[in-house]
């Protein structure tokens, strides 16, 4: 049996009112992604990119987004992506931007890759801090940030992997 192979690309969601973030779906994002680059690379681009193409996580708080898509037309999908000016969500149209932050082979490595982004980031805020208060919290953030496996966790992740072939 041959093996899809697909690639994962991390992307943060930009905006200017971090409220508007509350209202993403998977639905909206798809959409959103299919339309730009179907106006961007045509015919050609929208099928390559329209099979097997899927949000896999979507983070509202965060604005955090996984983006999952075959491995030949991966280029067409990162280079549409800064054309994206806005996401209708709800029947609200939030202006934003997505920002590629990394570009990985599995989710695990993209998941990796995110805690080590979000460790840096709150390293960033530490000394913008005003209070004690607020720096022990970030200072516990950012020693929460680490992954700690088990055999559980172990057993989920080859699971998923069974479940990809």
């Amino acid at each position: 049996m041959v093996r899809v192979k697909s690639r994962y690309l991390l992307c943060e969601v930009n905006v200017t009112d971090r409220n508007l973030l509350l209202l993403l779906d998977d639905r909206a994002v798809t959409a959103t992604v299919k339309d730009v680059v179907q106006r961007i690379h045509g015919d050609y681009g929208a099928a390559l990119c329209s099979f097997g193409f899927s949000v896999k996580y979507i983070n509202a708080v965060t604005g955090i987004i996984f983006l999952r898509f075959p491995k030949k037309c991966y280029k067409q999908l990162w280079t549409a992506l800064p054309f994206i000016t806005s996401i209708e969500a709800r029947g609200k149209k939030i202006p934003c931007f997505l920002n590629c932050i990394y570009v990985g082979g599995t989710i695990r490595t993209c998941q990796k890759f995110l805690i080590r982004y979000n460790a840096h980031q709150l390293r960033r805020m530490l000394p913008k801090c005003k209070s004690d208060d607020e720096k022990r919290n970030i200072q516990q953030a950012i020693l929460d940030c680490s992954l700690t496996r088990t055999h559980t966790d172990e057993a989920e992740d080859a699971l998923e992997s069974e479940e990809d072939e």
